[in-house]
């Protein structure tokens, strides 16, 4: 009796072990995609829109716009040069952007994962090396993760603050778990930029810099001349040269960002051959500014490079945290009064296409799709909230003349306005307290402030005083950051697999918190749970249904009076840069150009 009794104890020990067991990791994978599995198998030679004979070596040469007076770009404070992340720094795994999301090892040769994703292992290369020539071992990732989530930008800290515990078993192995069912954080974890521990002992990263940083990239900084010229140099010693990942991209000996005032200095720079590359945002220009010599005698090639993603989320946003713009009906008005078809017509050269919403052009949007059972599923309560033509899909844009001034148009405008309070009278529209309907509309270059004095006029038109304010690109960024304005103009990139940039884009936490993309305060407990939904889903049909309540909820909530898109990209190129004739989804890649012999 005593041996069975031991056994009984036994086996409920055994019982007991099991139940709190940490959940079985699957084999160690090449990859790993946010839906299903990834596309490229093991062994994969290069990625599907890389050129792995592309030619070696010269020099490519681009004109941006703005300043900078830092090359920190992980940190909050100051304006960080452009291609920091791209060029000097890696991850664990990089991204091939021809799928909605899967990441393959790069610093990782391999990650495990459990069904459940609340805990997954990175195994480090043995051949990875920082551009000082030391190893990339455990303890710099853990470094990384802590001192990115505890002095780096608000996204850091959002998706890293979800890791409960992390272990180093060797130099190699990383072992993350959480406990937020969070089904993106190892993809987050895997692109989190890996920053060597030895050389920032003893420094403030928190702080701007403007000495070069030490990364594991195939290129490191060379020349840095704030607010003017920062020059990459290929690292000839750099590591991962031979990576499937790495064939045929990162072409260039040298990688050289001349910074100019304006769009228009900028074009000039790439007309007279100081720029090898230009991606046209001016539909005007596109169409009539490139009637030049070079591209007469077969010098520069002009093509439109399709794009496969979301189009960009643009638009004026309204800051809803100023009391002029916390009501919806006066937000929907001021759409209603942009008059998207005469600026097209009239400014654009009828170039551009409305942009519905937040995933416009995708299967991702809600345009002109009813909410079914999923979807209301992840509304819950908010559904009963929505109007019906949101419910039902059959809500569209304003639609006006075209003629500057469409007075039924500005009717309906007046008659929302009336509704929330506002009344026409000598003094222009005024509220009960007669105070004036005024605002300022912040922009900082020639092309915001075009658009701006349209808008500017039509809103006149029905009393309202919209000032339009130019600054400077570091004055606008330190205003943006701490949400001091009325209205500006943003953009918000989105793939076919959002994830959690979302929760910074348009989370709740973002309308106190400073430095998130939430530039027009949103704080709606109903976009948080789609939000949610998004990141917990297993299936595409659940993920799609989740992001569409997104988008159906933001739309109707009219944050920002949206803008329009093209539909791909206008690029113009001096011929001795080549290109694959395979571009990502995104649309035109600039790591995968090569300088023709």
């Amino acid at each position: 009796m005593m041996r069975d009794m031991k056994l009984m104890i036994a086996a409920l020990a055994a019982t007991a072990l099991l139940a709190f067991a940490p959940p079985a990791l699957s084999a160690p994978k090449h990859g790993i995609a946010m839906l299903g599995e990834p596309a490229l198998p093991p062994g994969f030679a290069h990625l599907p829109y890389a050129n792995p004979d592309a030619p070696q070596g010269g020099q490519l040469r681009q004109a941006v716009t703005g300043s900078f007076d830092s090359v920190n770009p992980f940190i909050v404070k100051g304006q960080a040069a452009a291609g920091v992340r791209t060029y000097v720094f890696e991850s664990l795994l990089g991204r091939n952007w021809a799928e909605p999301f899967s990441l393959y090892g790069l610093l990782a040769e391999s990650i495990e994962v459990s069904d459940d994703r609340q805990s997954f292992t990175f195994r480090l290369r043995p051949e990875a090396r920082f551009s000082d020539g030391s190893r990339v071992t455990a303890a710099d990732v853990v470094f990384s993760m802590e001192t990115l989530r505890d002095k780096g930008r608000p996204n850091f800290k959002n998706s890293y603050s979800k890791v409960k515990t992390v272990e180093t078993p060797d130099e190699r192995t990383i072992v993350f778990t959480q406990d937020s069912g969070d089904r993106e954080l190892p993809l987050i974890m895997g692109l989190m930029p890996i920053l060597s521990k030895t050389f920032w002992q003893g420094k403030d990263f928190s702080q701007t810099t403007l000495d070069p940083l030490t990364g594991s990239g195939p290129y490191t900084m060379d020349t840095i001349k704030p607010g003017e010229t920062i020059v990459y140099k290929k690292n000839p010693g750099y590591w991962g040269k031979d990576l499937p990942l790495q064939k045929g991209v990162f072409n260039f000996d040298e990688v050289r960002l001349d910074y100019y005032r304006d769009a228009n200095a900028a074009f000039e720079a790439f007309k007279s051959g100081l720029a090898d590359v230009r991606a046209e945002a001016d539909p005007v220009r596109w169409n009539t500014g490139y009637d030049l010599p070079a591209v007469k005698d077969g010098k520069i090639t002009l093509e439109k490079i399709a794009q496969l993603t979301p189009a960009a989320a643009t638009g004026f946003a309204f800051n809803t945290r100023r009391e002029i713009f916390a009501d919806p009906r006066v937000r929907e008005a001021l759409i209603m009064a942009f008059d998207f078809e005469w600026a097209n017509a009239n400014l654009f050269a009828n170039a551009y296409r409305r942009t519905y919403g937040y995933f416009s052009g995708s299967e991702l949007s809600s345009e002109g799709q009813a909410v079914d059972e999923r979807e209301k599923a992840v509304l819950g309560d908010a559904f009963s909230r929505l109007r019906p033509d949101f419910a039902d899909g059959s809500y569209r844009l304003p639609v006006s003349d075209g003629s500057g001034r469409d007075r039924k148009m500005l009717r309906q405008a007046i008659g929302l306005l009336a509704d929330a309070g506002w009344t026409v009278s000598d003094q222009g529209l005024v509220n009960a307290k007669g105070e004036p309907f005024a605002f300022t509309i912040l922009v900082q270059n020639k092309d915001q402030e075009r658009i701006a004095l349209h808008y500017q006029r039509t809103l006149q038109a029905i009393g309202i005083k919209a000032d339009v304010r130019i600054v400077d690109s570091a004055q606008f960024a330190a205003l943006q950051t701490t949400y001091d304005y009325d209205m500006i103009p943003v953009t918000w990139f989105n793939s076919l697999s959002p994830g959690n940039e979302q929760m910074l884009y348009f989370g709740s936490g973002g309308r106190t918190a400073e430095g998130t993309r939430n530039y027009p305060g949103i704080a709606d407990p109903a976009i948080d749970a789609a939000i949610q939904a998004m990141l917990n889903a297993r299936t595409r049909e659940d993920f799609v249904a989740a992001v569409r309540a997104e988008d159906r909820l933001l739309v109707s909530g009219f944050y920002m009076v949206p803008f329009y898109d093209a539909g791909g990209q206008w690029i113009a190129r001096w011929n001795h840069i080549g290109r694959p004739d395979t571009q990502p989804l995104p649309g035109f890649e600039t790591t995968t150009l090569w300088r023709n012999p």
